[in-house]
């Protein structure tokens, strides 16, 4: 007899971690299948911001403003590990959006939503500040506003986690193969990476497969069903580090458009994005040519010291699966989620299919979701993520750095990157990557620069990580700056450890 669940969510990105989440604490059975590693696709290639998103005032999207809005604070509080408070300085291009619209925008932004603990916009003046300094001296003027920066794959890992610990189950490199839809609930086939397939069934199937979100429509039988779907590709790239302080840059573009350079990793800069319609594979999108060199003219017509090919140490792009309404421009097109439930004749068992969404909003739509799905599972719990904290987040008043001043004095054996790249990483969960450590030799071997067997094997052990690649550009970003040889060696490492993943 196969397993039964009350729910059964297809895809392990940003939105289904988060749905899978929100039903396991309302008291549902829940099952949670990945095709690779979670947020191995769009959920990793993002520009890593919790933001309101400034630019889509021009379009008019006041409701998706004003709830990413708000949902910075509730993410703030949730996360303060993996998410804090950025300051964004917007430099005033003369021949561009006037100071009047700029200001008016960001009054806009500044009132859509209550603000608890991040400041306001204001003017700037850039002539010998170190807002000014890394930019052409034709740039004298602009303003400063606030966002927040996210890891956004250990966000997904996050609530992945808090999921399983309120009895949802999480199986990763498992594909669901095949959907049919009986009188009583949904039956999937699920095959693993070797091929081995068993059966389990759910009452409901949420398909949060992102750019593959029609392939399961169609798997469900129910292609003549399906919405339409936009692959919109957003590309990025990493430099060394282009200014002196903490703060990010919004630069404008005469295409209208926006590019980012944000601190990234101490030691570098992330440039992007791109918004270029794609429809190739969404395993195997990369960025292009041309798109590197839109981004550097782009930034390269702020900066005093211009950005070339040989300083990019790193890039990715991602595909975004929005909602088609059948916007000709790919900048414009909605970045609102939309959902499309799927009941048959009103009676038989619900499929619901998500379209769009952002990071921002992850946790706002998957409330949302079970508001629409638990009526048709007989479950009347309350709406309770808003207020709960995600696994190491539990620190006092939210407080990032009076939490690591702790770290350091408990754990005053481990080197201070060290201890300051757990604390962002894991939170209060770092005490339980080697609890009985009393110094670094604890720690076992040093497979690769600052990455121990401990981390290693409780990387593997609770957080579903498989290969170097889902630890090193995943779970950390530590592949930045790593050789090719220590690479390989966390490769071997996990080569090596076979055994103990096939007893997981």
């Amino acid at each position: 007899m196969s397993e039964q669940y009350d729910l059964l969510v297809v895809g392990g990105g940003i939105n289904g971690a988060g749905i899978a989440r929100d039903a396991a604490g309302r008291g549902l059975s829940v099952l949670l299948v990945e095709q690779r590693d979670l947020a191995s696709a769009t959920s990793s290639s993002s520009t890593k911001l919790i933001h309101g998103g400034l630019r889509y005032l021009e379009h008019y999207e006041f409701r998706l403003v004003r709830e990413a809005l708000q949902e910075r604070e509730v993410l703030l509080a949730a996360a303060p590990h993996i998410i804090w408070p950025l300051t964004f300085v917007l430099p005033h291009h003369k021949g561009l959006r006037p100071k009047w619209m700029l200001r008016a925008g960001l009054f806009l932004y500044d009132h859509l939503a209550k603000r608890k603990r991040l400041p306001g916009s204001r003017a700037l003046s850039l002539n010998g500040t170190k807002e000014g300094k890394p930019l052409l001296d034709q740039f004298t003027s602009g303003f400063s506003y606030s966002d927040c920066w996210v890891d956004d794959a250990r966000l997904v890992v996050l609530n992945a986690l808090d999921a399983q610990a309120r009895g949802a189950v999480i199986k990763t490199r498992t594909r669901c193969a095949a959907l049919v839809r009986g009188t009583d609930g949904w039956t999937a086939t699920l095959q693993t990476e070797d091929g081995k397939e068993t059966s389990v069934s759910a009452r409901a199937v949420v398909n949060a497969a992102g750019p593959w979100v029609t392939e399961m429509v169609d798997r469900a039988g129910l292609g003549d069903k399906a919405a339409g779907l936009r692959l919109v590709k957003g590309s990025h790239f990493v430099v060394p580090r282009i200014h002196p302080h903490d703060h990010c840059y919004i630069f404008q573009n005469g295409d209208g458009r926006i590019a980012f350079a944000i601190p990234y990793q101490r030691d570098y800069t992330l440039i992007g994005t791109t918004d270029v319609p794609y429809d190739g594979d969404p395993a195997e999108v990369k960025i292009n040519d041309d798109e590197i060199d839109y981004l550097l003219d782009l930034v390269n017509g702020y900066l005093a010291t211009p950005l070339t090919r040989a300083d990019i140490v790193w890039d990715y792009a991602g595909v975004r699966p929005l909602y088609d309404d059948k916007n000709s421009n790919a900048s414009a097109v909605t970045r609102d989620y939309v959902f499309d439930l799927d009941t048959g004749d009103g009676d038989a068992p619900a499929i619901l299919s998500i379209y769009g969404g952002k990071i921002t909003t992850y946790r706002r739509l998957a409330e949302h979701a079970l508001q629409k799905l638990c009526p048709v599972l007989g479950n009347d719990a309350s709406d309770w993520t808003a207020t709960s904290v995600l696994p190491g987040g539990d620190m006092s008043d939210g407080n990032f750095d009076r939490f690591l001043a702790g770290v350091r004095t408990k754990l005053n054996w481990l080197p201070e990157q060290i201890a300051h790249r757990w604390a962002r990483c894991y939170g209060t969960r770092l005490f339980d990557i080697a609890p009985d450590a009393k110094a670094i030799g604890d720690l076992g071997r040093e497979v690769a620069p600052n990455l121990f067997e401990a981390e290693l094997r409780f990387l593997m052990t609770h957080e579903w990580a498989r290969s170097a690649e889902d630890v090193l550009w995943r779970r950390t970003k530590l592949g930045l700056g790593m050789k090719e040889s220590d690479i390989n060696a966390v490769r071997d490492w996990f080569a090596n450890s076979a055994d103990q993943l096939a007893a997981q």
